[in-house]
């Protein structure tokens, strides 16, 4: 695909970023686009590998190789339609995703990967400057009501596809504004959020109905759901986090991940926040307890406020700098990562554990840490043991616990529905055969986090437009959405 000599020709070149020094000034994306030049150059990389194990990165299966060749032959409108054939929200995914699809490129054999991720966003981009993307009103409508709870992009993507095959679909959202976490768990400086605003448009055009500030289970009851749509799509993700029980736990300055980022979201895009609701690192220790892209966004917003200082904490070793490609290509791989927070400025601390937050009047001010170390026992399970003697304290006034995710929130409106779950906490459902993604309810469906557990974005996307054929064909007999 692309040149076929492209990639022994063109070197790899990859989006930029603004200056450390002017991008933690400000709240917004920070991001340096290539020029469409060199977006085609990157295209003519995609070599004739023969199987494009990029298609099984991918969770959604982006037919890769065929846009990357239509970018290099500047058929950008093409490529624009062969990606949205498999993602609604591609320039999300462009912004967010960590890229999977790149990891398990051919060229990744070298580190020298398909620029994929910036190539997919540079399509969406464009697609957008130049108009080509337009709502998609159904000729037909079948006079089925579908209800989806949760606006996250599982939920978005189900309600678009939905309504693409004419049903009437309202969207149940219990925040101010539609989104979910792509809304207020990220933060702006990922993702501007006038982008998610504009699908919002185009999905209105189409026929799908908002009601924001509603949360089921407890504003309305789940049974009036049942009752009165044909379908229901509980797309609410997975929000119960997982807490840190320690002595000193309830000192004022420990706090959930998402409470801290979610009022600061709020703030930044103008809503009202109670000031005793806003969490602020300014001339602050920032300590942040928890090694994945949750506990990132906590370190960038931290720095953006004012923090004197920020470390995080990871109870696991440090990765590889390097993986071992012929054991893990084309898996994603686990090794050492650096985001654009964490270059930022923060001191990172692997194989430590959190033993107390320490405290004066009822005010953090420190905690108390231990090394650990992990071995394998007698049936090769690793086993963490802390290490005689490694106590430290690290000076502390604010903590935010970033540490994922168990299992969507049960209060409300499972317990009220009575839906089965998983060993996990998960709603139960299956993603294959005649029951795809129902539930143990009629009529009642789930995808994205809500069903799998914490995931990516990317999988809630694939979730949310499968769930969406599994509802289609439950009510109409058949299904021309695609999975």
């Amino acid at each position: 695909m692309g040149k076929p000599t492209g990639f022994l020709e063109i070197d790899r070149l990859d989006r930029g970023y603004a200056p450390v020094g002017d991008r933690i000034r400000h709240f917004k994306e920070f991001v340096i686009p290539l020029k469409e030049e060199e977006v085609r150059d990157q295209g003519a990389r995609c070599m004739d590998c023969g199987i494009p194990f990029c298609h099984e990165g991918c969770p959604v299966n982006n037919i890769i190789p065929e846009w990357n060749d239509l970018v290099y032959r500047g058929d950008w409108q093409k490529a624009l339609k062969t990606l949205h054939s498999t993602n609604n929200f591609p320039e999300i995914t462009g912004r967010i995703c960590p890229a999977p699809c790149q990891e398990s490129c051919v060229l990744n054999l070298q580190d020298q990967p398909v620029a994929i991720k910036t190539i997919e966003c540079a399509i969406a981009d464009m697609g957008w400057d130049e108009k080509w993307i337009k709502p998609k009103v159904p000729l037909h409508r079948t006079g089925k009501r579908v209800a989806v709870v949760g606006s996250g992009p599982a939920g978005l993507a189900a309600a678009q596809q939905l309504a693409r095959a004419g049903h009437h679909v309202i969207v149940f959202e219990r925040q101010e504004r539609i989104g979910g976490l792509l809304r207020f768990g990220i933060p702006d400086f990922k993702l501007d959020k006038s982008i998610i605003d504009r699908r919002v448009s185009q999905m209105m055009t189409e026929g799908v109905k908002f009601r924001t500030h509603v949360e089921v289970g407890v504003d309305i009851p789940a049974s009036d759901l049942v009752r009165d749509f044909d379908a229901v799509v509980l797309t609410g993700g997975s929000e119960q986090p997982r807490d840190l029980p320690v002595p000193g736990r309830d000192l004022d300055g420990v706090h959930f991940a998402m409470d801290f980022l979610r009022a600061h979201s709020k703030r930044v895009q103008g809503l009202h926040v109670p000031d005793d609701q806003f969490i602020d690192a300014a001339g602050k220790h920032v300590v942040v307890i928890g090694g994945g892209d949750t506990g990132s966004d906590c370190i960038g917003t931290s720095i953006r406020q004012g923090a004197l200082s920020v470390t995080q904490l990871e109870i696991l070793p440090k990765p590889p700098e390097k993986e071992d490609k012929l054991l893990t290509w084309p898996e994603w791989p686990n090794k050492f990562r650096t985001s654009t927070s964490q270059e930022e400025g923060c001191e990172r601390m692997f194989s430590v554990a959190t033993k107390e937050f320490l405290g004066k009047d009822g005010k953090l001010t420190g905690i108390r840490c231990v090394k650990v170390e992990w071995n394998r026992d007698d049936n090769g399970q690793w086993q963490m043991s802390e290490i005689e003697g490694s106590e430290f304290e690290l000076k502390a006034d604010l903590v935010t616990l970033a540490m994922g995710f168990l299992h969507p929130v049960h209060e409300g409106m499972l317990k009220e529905l009575g839906v089965e779950l998983d060993p996990r906490g998960n709603v139960k459902g299956d993603t294959e055969g005649a029951n795809a993604y129902h539930t143990s309810l009629d009529k009642v469906f789930s995808a994205g986090d809500m069903r799998r557990g914490q995931s990516l974005v990317v999988w809630a996307i694939r979730e949310g437009r499968q769930c969406a054929r599994a509802v289609d064909e439950y009510l109409m007999g058949h299904s021309e959405l695609p999975r």
